[in-house]
């Protein structure tokens, strides 16, 4: 097997380029190596799922103390169709180091040799954002729980699906996580061609806006503190992305203006 072919790359042609039909082939192929992972890891989840709906239930648990606060399965095969979901779930945040690995190989072919260098500095930084989000997430999710069912009367019943309650609180656990990737994808679009660092740059204050926003989506509570400590670390990291493609834009123009020059003398 040639190089080419290798780890779900299609082949090239004698240029070294890849048509419309390779491109679309080595995207089916990685999509099912991701999928394979998620499936795997989808059976470890299987086994796991008791233990993660003990915490992801706990929040109501608690509220079933002092508030009328319940989860209900509305059928017989509610049960088993949420640890299916729940499964598949914990199946994908397991399997993020794989099907992150094979978003960015995807992308590899628009570096140059020296840039691939930095795929792994991609690779290894997406991981560790991609689960602290999650657990930014995790960590929110008790407050929107609380404020959520607080609207409630005392006199009344909180009674919960469990499926909309899993979905509600896996969905939000999710969009944190990839909340906090985004900026290495920025950053890879830029070393791609894609997108300048002065356009990251001038959308700073929608940047802004948009974290703080999603923020208290994601806490819509009163405590200020749990919105800026989610917010904060989404600037942080913008901003982070922003200077990394300043200096690539940089570094890439300087290499280009001496390539002039040498070409002009």
């Amino acid at each position: 097997m040639s190089p080419s072919t290798k780890a779900g790359r299609a082949p090239k042609d004698d240029d070294g380029r890849m048509s419309l039909g390779s491109h679309l082939i080595e995207l089916r192929n990685r999509a099912m190596i991701a999928a394979g992972a998620v499936l795997v890891a989808a059976v470890v989840g299987w086994f796991l799922q008791p233990y993660v709906w003990d915490a992801l239930s706990a929040p109501i648990h608690a509220m079933a103390k002092s508030h009328h606060a319940q989860i209900n399965y509305p059928n017989l095969t509610a049960a088993f169709d949420l640890r299916m979901q729940l499964s598949i779930y914990i199946g994908i945040i397991i399997s993020s180091p794989v099907w992150l690995y094979e978003i960015f190989a995807f992308l590899t072919p628009g570096l140059t040799g020296k840039e691939k260098r930095y795929i792994f500095g991609f690779f290894f930084s997406a991981i560790p954002l991609f689960l602290g989000g999650c657990v930014f997430g995790w960590y929110v999710t008790p407050h929107i729980v609380t404020l959520f069912a607080s609207f409630a009367p005392s006199n009344d019943a909180t009674i919960l699906n469990a499926s909309d309650y899993f979905t509600f609180v896996l969905k939000l656990v999710l969009a944190v996580g990839v909340a906090f990737v985004t900026p290495v994808f920025i950053v890879l679009l830029n070393m791609i061609g894609i997108l300048k660092a002065q356009a990251i740059l001038k959308a700073w204050r929608w940047a802004i806006l948009g974290s703080i926003l999603f923020a208290a989506l994601a806490t819509p509570s009163t405590d200020v503190v749990s919105m800026m400590i989610l917010a904060v670390p989404l600037i942080i990291l913008y901003f982070a992305a922003a200077g990394f493609a300043w200096v690539h834009d940089k570094r890439k123009a300087d290499a280009e203006a001496k390539l002039d020059a040498e070409f002009a003398a």
